[in-house]
């Protein structure tokens, strides 16, 4: 016989609001809705008295899965994207900065590396027009890196390029680290660091940038080192 329930409590959802997120259930983006609720003992499926509040949740509108405000700090797909993106083209304008810009293999691997990492319409024109943005803003390009770092930025008759560049590392790399795997933080290091040697060993000024690339992205100071090593090794 069928067995009715004759007890209960049921959740009253209300729609508050909607966006994309990525879905940990469904592995992509999708839409979801914001939903709070009221929950209610019911007697026979009537509802009778309140047994609080539900949520915040959101829904997502393809499994329907229920998942904490929390899920947003995951960033989409294709958010993750731009945040890589604009990583990579600051750790490289940090790198010209720091090294200078006289060596033609310098300026051809940051704007390779820079079109591989999404901005396919980057020229050397373009990469150069930002560094010189930077060292004429002086509200903002005062001395970091300081020592050696900030002797060669003047030498290449820049203003020292480290605070304005050193925030912006740690504000483009440091929301990113999270989502990334060790391996995918080492590579984009990695990136940096064959930028830094398309024209010989590190200078003072580019281990400066690397090692604040490498704290950024939450490595260890050993690792850093590591790889930076390595990366001076012919394969």
């Amino acid at each position: 016989m069928h067995k009715m329930c004759v007890m209960g409590v049921r959740t009253s959802w209300r729609t508050v609001a909607d966006g994309e997120f990525f879905c940990p259930d469904c592995g992509g983006d999708r839409n979801y809705l914001r939903r709070t609720g009221r929950r209610r003992l019911t007697l026979l499926g009537v509802p009778l008295l309140s047994r609080g509040a539900a949520g915040p949740v959101l829904e997502c509108s393809a499994c329907r899965g229920h998942f904490g405000p929390d899920a947003l700090d995951h960033p989409t797909t294709v958010r993750f994207s731009a945040m890589l993106r604009d990583a990579v083209h600051t750790l490289t304008l940090a790198l010209l900065a720091a090294g200078g810009t006289s060596s033609r293999a310098v300026r051809d691997t940051a704007v390779s590396t820079v079109r591989a990492a999404g901005f396919a319409d980057c020229s050397e024109e373009q990469l150069l027009t930002l560094l010189a943005a930077l060292a004429a803003d002086t509200g903002r390009v005062t001395g970091s890196y300081e020592g050696a770092a900030a002797g060669h930025c003047a030498h290449q008759g820049m203003d020292p390029c480290g605070t304005a560049l050193a925030i912006e590392l740690h504000e483009s790399l440091e929301p990113l680290a999270p989502h990334l795997a060790p391996a995918g933080r080492e590579a984009l290091l990695l990136q940096g660091a064959r930028i830094a040697l398309a024209d010989g060993a590190y200078t003072p000024a580019e281990r400066e940038v690397l090692s604040t690339v490498g704290s950024a992205l939450m490595l260890r100071p050993a690792d850093t080192h590591r790889l930076l090593a390595a990366a001076r090794t012919p394969s």
